[in-house]
């Protein structure tokens, strides 16, 4: 089983969007039993808060399931416990080191480099723009799921 965690500021907008749309693209594929995925923070701040309003209404809008989530943050545990562990923007993939206490493994990254993309994914929080960060993360689900298939068979 491949064990995703993606992973943002609070947990409760790209990450849990990046959550909500891995799983729905396995599901299409019917490859779920192949995948555990979650999401986590590397801050406190959102802990035990559901996914924002905003990514609620942005995945309904494309009609893809919210999974039932409270935010949560990473623990150094997670780093052993995960196959991918997956930022949302340098400020996350450092915080994210420091949490696992680095990454010996190479199994932290950005969401966009599995799209061949420098670029991070702009956190809603600050901008309001939804669509755009659900842009990204969609591209960038697409692209990590082809790179794990590609792996798998």
């Amino acid at each position: 089983m491949t064990r995703v965690l993606f992973v943002c500021h609070g947990n409760i907008c790209r990450s849990t969007m990046a959550q909500s749309v891995m799983t729905y693209l396995v599901k299409e594929k019917h490859i779920e039993d192949k995948f555990y995925i979650n999401s986590a923070a590397t801050s406190r701040e959102e802990i035990g808060n559901p996914p924002h309003y905003g990514t609620v209404e942005k995945l309904r809008t494309e009609k893809i399931p919210v999974v039932p989530h409270r935010a949560v943050q990473m623990t150094a545990d997670d780093y052993v416990q995960y196959d991918y562990l997956i930022g949302m923007d340098s400020a996350n993939i450092r915080n994210m080191q420091r949490i696992a206490g680095g990454d010996p493994d190479g199994k932290i990254k950005t969401l966009l480099s599995f799209a061949g993309r420098v670029g991070e994914i702009a956190d809603p929080w600050y901008t309001g723009n939804f669509d755009e960060t659900f842009e990204d993360v969609m591209e960038g689900c697409n692209a990590l799921l082809t790179y794990i298939l590609r792996k798998l068979f």
